[in-house]
């Protein structure tokens, strides 16, 4: 099966940066779509960012848009999300995910996913 393993969480200040990774144990093709979710304690599992791995075309939440933007290095079959001026808010257990079969952005509709890594954002 597929794994995706996540790393870069941690905890830092209001304002500060965090990159977090994801590395996939198989190819990824162009027709598949990677994205992060997260999910903080009492709430449900958000989308936040996706990529369409062939094109290279980026899907935002409304409330991390400028914020943070997500990446993918084809070459290492990885996924990045560079998260800049952190908010209290942005707390929360952040997931790799990959649906083979294009874009989604609603939880069920991925079928792969990662251990998650934890960020906080103290104020």
């Amino acid at each position: 099966q597929v794994q995706l393993v996540e790393s870069g969480g941690g905890l830092v200040q209001a304002g500060q940066s965090l990159r977090l990774s994801c590395a996939s144990s198989i190819r990824i093709y162009s027709s598949h779509f990677m994205a992060w979710f997260r999910q903080a304690p009492g709430k449900e599992r958000e989308f936040v960012a996706g990529i369409r791995w062939g094109t290279g075309s980026t899907y935002y939440a409304d409330s991390v848009k400028g914020r943070f933007t997500i990446s993918r290095y084809k070459a290492d079959n990885t996924l990045d999300l560079q998260m800049n001026n952190l908010k209290p808010e942005d707390t929360a257990v952040y997931v790799c995910a990959l649906n083979p079969y294009g874009l989604a952005t609603t939880a069920t509709e991925f079928k792969y996913w990662g251990q998650g890594t934890q960020v906080t954002v103290s104020s």
